[in-house]
Parts: structure tokens; C-alpha cells; sequence
């Protein structure tokens, strides 16, 4: 029997070739049967999607193998896309075929599975491929397929013309819909108009095929710094994050001298299993927001975005949360109001239709008129491909743990959507306003803080700077980025800072370097020298703060997990709080050196605060102090480390007010005083902390701060804030301890009773 070669089109169209002569139509209901023979993988898996179609299933690329000898690819895998659990919809099916290349370079069946164990669709129902008239060809041994040919007849079917020297015209290529135009495989030699057509190519194919698209290396002109090559890479390319495996498929594109693009380098190897094929949606992603921005300089407002015949254009307001998630999380969220009467949530709506969430119990809304002076705005979920947008609220209550500050859903990252999401919380919060905000760089969070929280200090999540940092330095020469970091974190003036940099650019002829100039321009939202004098406090800078949920709750969680596993989790930080709280009203910590203002703090501080002031007071012994200028009241001390003359600081002392100040800012970042103004109220024999040093959010009773005086310090709308959600929680407290017995509730009543005489 001879073996029968199956040459399947890329654009969907397979032709059984039988000793030379082309067979009819009906032969493309074949099955899959070992032995059968195809020109490459490609043909052998476009094949068995034909199959799939008919049948009533779908497929995906599974594992492949490589040579030992040369590290090519020997045989791979194709199979049902329910194969596995990696997903809730998958169900572990063990259909497949196994396609192993031989030396004549073919590619043949030598393992097949063809059983189900789930119901597969009607047959024709959807699944069969339109057949598209082709021209007669000449009788050959098998059928060629020219894909330069091909990419000109795309332009011909849509235009009824022939694009220009076969480049592919991107912007008129049908997408979506019954009649859309099957894309052909990236080759070498593969012309675009502009890199903008090659990206959305790109993107398109691998929506195809089963994989998503990240923007990778660039190149620039050593002469006036444009753009001369660069490429698009796999998203689970490199090893910086968990999700990603180091692929190493890719497409390189490169300009010519008429202005086009050409793909010069291409990988479609994957070192992983691709996703289900879907027909491509046009989906203004953030990788295309970011390309838009290379290309443009920066100039283009994120907001801004849909690539549609080559111009910006006002992006539509889809939403990226499924409809399913609305009825689940407003029930959710009617039992939880039921429950607690300071439960808050909002939906936005937009012409009838629900986008963004926000919600936040009474506990997170109390949590922030404590510790609403510092938030983080949580949207790690963005780090890898997520079913939901699932973002967060965080705050560091007087342990230094985080705190929710509630939780949202966002539809989309436009500046209009986070501008509803900070409004909305601001709201909810009674109109607590925060001191300083760590959020990511992108434009529209810049652009939404800067309208609702003016005066606000945005600092940048070092999670996103440490991205951009490995792709935009992993070009340049080790010696640049050692002298980088140097620079970040060494410079102690901003002078320093200024004369640094701009020495470093001009050392490399990095003037022209659109993403150095936008890093310099914001260098007050992450540079350590400018975050040091604001408020944070103590977050670390340049580390990446963690998820209040870690990995319970996040961007992958699925629906029906959803709930119970917030919950869960919200429960479990709680109890830490509260276990926290215990320990500092019940138990004591040591004292080392049994000064005043050691056990001062040691009665007003919470353990984990006063920690931190113990080791400054115990390192403060290792300094030396020397008045350096006195004039009046004012007198400046130099502090620095006995035996280390590179460490010391600049303390200034008013003795007006007993105000102090240190260069090391660690008051002004922290909120606790720094070894180096310690060192010199010593010399001063001041023996107890002025108040205004110490923040009432990190006492004991910082739940009650109220009592030590912050009335103040805040304004009328905040003091009475603060009032109402203190007054509210401690009630929720009593209704907690009462309901568990009716000895409880009697006691719990009549305290409350009693405690009403006396307001009326």
C-alpha cells in the first residue's frame, strides 16, 4: 500500500494527493490513521483541525520533542482542547495524534488516540471549513503552495488589486466575522507597510494559533536614534515571572530603506502548549498601548488607542470582566450589606451596561480613616494573562502588616475608568485623602490621581520599574547599567543625582533614548533620593510589596472560587490582626538600656514599631556628634559612625519648638525617629520624645487616637470621619460579644444602656 501524503494550506484548505492525482472533495472527510504522511507539522496540524471542525471538537499543540544531536524539533503532539485540568473547562481527554519527522523530512502519524470522554458537537454544526475556489494548476507530484503569491491574493480579495511588491497591507485584511480572510504563517522575506501593520500581523497569528504576543528588544539608529529593528516575542519568552518558560519563538522585523518593514529572523517553535485556536479579536491591548507610546515618543494619551486604518482613534469602552461575574458578586454583595451595615459597593454604568466594581466592608472603611495616609493600589493581576482584572486597596495599619482598603474590578485601564475607581473609593472612605499613592506608571493612573488626589505623591510600583529596567538595559553594555544602579541608589543630593545622569548619557550617546528621558522626567515618582522625603511609611523602595492576598485571590481565581476564597483570605489576615492587637495591649517588650525615652516609647508604641525605634536608639551609641554651627536657637550637629567617616548626616536642632531634622529623612519616610537625631537629643539631654514625633498611628491605641490629641492635627471632615467609623466599630465589637449568649446580651445591652444616659 503506498503511503498516502496529505498537503494541507495554512489558509485552511487541505487536498489529498494519491500517486499524483488530485482526489475529490470527498476525500477531505478522511480520518487520521498512523502512517499518514504530511510535508511538515504545520500541514499535520492545520489537518487535524480540519478533522476537529467536522468532528465536532477542538485542538491544541501539545508537547513537542527535540534532537539531542542539533536540538531540533523530532515529533509533536496535537490534541483535544479538553486535554488536561490546567483550566475548569478541560477534562483530562486523551484524544491526540503524534506526528514524528522522518529523515526524508517528512512528517508521519506514529501515535494516535481517537476516543473522547466528553460530548462532542454536531457534525457541520460550525465547524466545517469554507472551501475557497482555487486556480487550476499543473500537474505536479504534490501541490505547491507559494505563500508569497498568497499574501498578494489577500490583497486582491479584499481590494480587488494586488498590494504593492507583496506587502502585506495589514489595515485592509478583514478580522472577525463569516467572511474574514484566514491569515498566512510569518516567513522570512514577509514585507509590512509600517511596523504598527507587522505588530497587529503578528498579534493576529498568534491569536490563531493559540499563544499571546509581547513587544521585546529594540534597536536603534546609532545616527539620529530611530527605530531600525526590533521584535515580538512569545509572552511566556524569558524567566522573569513564574508564568513564563524562556520560549523562544519570535518574529524580527526589520526597516529597509523605502520606509517597509521586513521579517528577517523568525522561531515558531513554542517549549509549551498553546492555547485553543479563536477566531482573532481586535483587542487594544497593553502591549499595544505600550508600542503605540515607542512609536509616538510617549506622546500618545493611554486612553487613546485602537489602530484602525493606521489612525488613533477614541478606543471604544469595552470591559474586560465577563457578564457572568455581575449577578454573582451584586448577590455577594446584598448579603454582605444585610450583614454589616457599613458595607459599601458601587457599579459603574455605561450606556446600560455594568463595567467597573467597587466594594469595601465596614472594617476596611474604619482600617482607612486609621491608616488611609498611605495606599497602595494593587493591579499585579497585570503581570500575566488573567480571567479577571481583580485590583486592591492596601494600607499598613500600626504593626506593619497591610490592611485592606477595599477591592475592585476594573474594566479596563483607560484614564476614565481609574478617575470612577478613585472617585468611588474617595467616596466611600467619607473623603479621606491620602498623603502618597503607589500605583503603576502607566499614563491613565498618572493622569487619574493627579485629577482626583491633587497633591497626592504618586511613587511608581517597583514591580513595573524593574520590567521596564530588564527590557530597556539588557541591551546596553554591563558597564552602563552598573553606573545606572550606581546613580539610582548612591546619589545623595539632587545635584549629585542631576550631574550623574547626565554625565552617564552623554558617556554613552543615550541623549535621543525616548524611555531614559521619560525616566528622568518622572524621576521624583521612583528615584530613592526623591521618595525619601515623603511619607510611605517605612514601605521599602525598590522592593515589590506583596499582594494582601498572595496567591488565594488574584487575577486567575475562577468565579465559582471567587468568593469563598476572599473571604477566606480576608479572614485570615484579620485574625493576624487581631492577634497583633493582643499581644500589644497584653504583653511587654524588653527594655536595653533603660532610658526615658526608651520606656516612654516602650508604653506607646506597638511591638513592631517599637523594634524599630529600640535598634536606632541602640545603634545611636555608635555615633559621634559634633556642633558644627550655632546661631540663636539654631544649631547644626555633624553625626557620624565611629571608625566610618563615609557614613554620617546633617542634624538641625530648633529649640523654639524642639523641631529636628535629619538628611537621612528617615522621620519624614517612616514616621520614627532616626539613631542620628537620637544621637544628638542625648547630647541635648532632652530624656522623652516631643510629641509631635510620635504619629498616633503607630501607638497601641491607634484605634482610638482621638484620645491622644489627633483632633488637632486633622481636619473637620476627617476628625469626623474618624468619630463616626470608631464609634461604629467599637459597636460592631459590642453586638459580636453579645449575641454569642443571652447572659452576653443582657450585659452587652445594658452597658450600651447605661453608656446612652450619660450622651442624652
Amino acid at each position: 500500500m503506498n503511503p498516502m501524503v496529505v498537503n494541507a494550506f495554512p489558509v485552511g484548505i487541505v487536498h489529498v494527493i494519491n500517486s499524483g492525482n488530485v482526489e475529490s472533495e470527498g476525500d477531505l472527510r478522511m480520518e487520521p490513521s498512523m502512517g499518514l504522511e504530511f510535508n511538515s507539522s504545520d500541514e499535520a496540524r492545520d489537518f487535524y483541525g480540519l478533522y476537529a471542525m467536522r468532528v465536532g471538537f477542538k485542538i491544541r499543540t501539545g508537547q513537542l520533542y527535540r534532537s539531542r544531536r542539533d536540538g531540533s524539533v523530532s515529533s509533536r503532539r496535537f490534541v483535544c482542547s479538553k486535554e488536561g485540568f490546567q483550566l475548569n473547562s478541560r477534562t483530562g481527554c486523551p484524544a491526540f495524534i503524534r506526528v514524528q519527522r522522518r529523515d526524508s523530512g517528512k512528517w508521519v502519524i506514529d501515535q494516535i488516540q481517537k476516543d473522547h470522554n466528553h460530548e462532542l458537537g454536531l457534525e457541520g454544526e460550525n465547524n466545517s471549513p469554507v472551501l475557497q475556489q482555487k486556480p487550476p494548476v499543473a500537474p505536479k507530484s504534490l501541490v505547491e503552495v507559494l505563500r508569497r503569491p498568497k499574501v498578494k491574493l489577500l490583497g486582491q480579495i479584499e481590494n480587488g488589486g494586488s498590494s504593492p511588491s507583496g506587502i502585506i497591507n495589514f489595515k485592509r485584511q478583514k478580522r472577525g466575522g463569516d467572511g474574514r480572510q484566514p491569515l498566512p504563517e510569518p516567513y522570512t522575506g514577509l514585507e509590512f507597510n509600517t511596523a504598527n501593520e507587522a505588530y497587529e500581523y503578528y498579534q493576529s497569528y498568534a491569536e490563531s494559533v493559540g499563544f499571546r504576543v509581547r513587544i521585546g528588544q529594540l534597536f536603534r539608529s546609532k545616527n539620529d536614534g530611530s527605530i531600525t529593528s526590533r521584535r515580538f516575542v512569545c509572552s511566556k519568552e524569558g524567566f522573569q515571572h513564574p508564568s513564563r518558560v524562556g520560549c523562544g519563538a519570535f518574529m524580527r522585523i526589520k526597516k529597509k530603506d523605502l520606509g517597509s518593514w521586513m521579517v528577517d529572523r523568525l522561531n515558531k517553535d513554542h517549549n509549551h502548549d498553546l492555547g485553543e485556536q479563536t477566531v482573532y479579536v481586535n483587542k487594544f491591548s497593553t502591549a499595544s498601548k505600550k508600542f503605540i507610546e515607542e512609536e509616538t515618543n510617549g506622546m500618545v494619551s493611554m486612553d487613546l488607542g485602537e489602530m484602525n486604518t493606521g489612525k488613533l482613534i477614541k478606543r471604544s469602552r469595552e470591559s474586560k470582566i465577563g457578564t457572568e461575574w455581575y449577578p454573582v458578586l451584586l448577590e455577594y454583595f446584598q448579603t454582605r450589606q444585610a450583614e454589616d451595615t457599613g458595607f459599601f459597593y458601587s457599579v459603574e454604568v455605561d450606556n446600560g451596561s455594568c463595567r467597573s466594581v467597587f466594594w469595601a466592608d465596614g472594617r476596611s472603611r474604619y482600617s482607612c480613616s486609621q491608616f488611609g495616609d498611605v495606599v497602595i493600589l494593587d493591579t499585579s493581576y497585570r503581570k500575566s494573562n488573567y480571567v479577571v482584572p481583580f485590583a486592591t486597596f492596601v494600607g499598613v495599619n500600626h504593626h506593619k502588616q497591610l490592611v485592606l482598603l477595599g477591592s475592585a474590578l476594573i474594566a479596563n485601564e483607560s484614564k476614565e475608568c481609574f478617575t470612577w475607581l478613585f472617585q468611588t473609593w474617595f467616596k466611600a472612605m467619607s473623603c479621606c485623602r491620602p498623603k502618597s499613592i503607589i500605583a503603576d506608571q502607566d499614563m491613565a493612573i498618572q493622569q487619574a490621581i493627579t485629577e482626583v488626589f491633587p497633591g497626592a505623591h504618586h511613587r511608581f510600583s517597583s514591580w513595573q520599574i524593574r520590567a521596564k529596567e530588564r527590557e530597556n538595559l539588557r541591551s546596553m553594555p554591563i558597564e552602563f547599567r552598573y553606573e545606572y544602579e550606581k546613580c539610582i541608589y548612591e546619589s545623595q543630593t539632587t545635584v549629585e543625582f542631576n550631574t550623574t545622569w547626565n554625565s552617564l548619557v552623554s558617556k554613552y550617546n543615550l541623549k535621543g533614548n525616548a524611555w531614559l528621558q521619560q525616566m528622568y522626567d518622572k524621576r521624583e515618582s521612583w528615584v530613592p533620593l526623591y521618595l525619601r522625603g515623603k511619607f510611605f511609611a517605612g514601605i521599602p523602595i525598590g522592593e515589590t510589596v506583596e499582594s494582601f492576598f498572595g496567591t488565594q485571590v488574584n487575577g486567575q481565581t475562577p468565579l465559582r472560587e471567587f468568593i469563598p476564597r476572599y473571604e477566606q483570605g480576608l479572614e485570615q489576615c484579620r485574625e493576624d490582626e487581631r492577634k497583633e492587637d493582643f499581644n500589644s495591649f497584653n504583653l511587654q517588650s524588653f527594655s536595653q538600656t533603660k532610658e526615658a525615652i526608651e520606656e516612654q516609647c516602650r508604653r506607646l508604641y506597638t511591638f513592631t514599631i517599637f523594634k524599630i525605634f529600640q535598634d536606632e536608639l541602640l545603634q545611636s551609641y555608635s555615633y559621634i556628634g559634633i556642633k558644627t554651627y550655632e546661631e540663636g536657637t539654631i544649631c547644626r550637629y555633624l553625626v557620624r559612625r565611629s571608625g566610618n567617616e563615609n557614613d554620617k548626616h546633617a542634624v538641625t536642632f530648633s529649640a523654639v519648638n524642639l523641631s529636628v531634622n535629619c538628611s537621612c529623612q528617615m522621620f519624614e519616610f517612616e514616621g520614627v525617629l532616626c539613631r542620628h537625631v537620637l544621637k544628638v537629643f542625648k547630647l541635648l539631654n532632652i530624656r522623652e520624645l516631643p510629641s509631635q514625633y510620635i504619629l498616633p498611628r503607630w501607638l497601641r491605641n491607634a484605634e482610638y487616637r482621638i484620645l491622644c490629641g489627633a483632633e488637632s492635627r486633622v481636619s473637620s471632615q476627617e476628625l469626623k470621619a474618624f468619630m463616626i467609623w470608631s464609634l461604629r466599630e467599637t459597636a460592631c465589637k459590642y453586638v459580636e460579644c453579645g449575641t454569642t449568649s443571652v447572659e452576653k446580651y443582657k450585659l452587652a445591652y445594658e452597658i450600651m444602656r447605661e453608656g446612652g444616659k450619660r450622651l442624652y
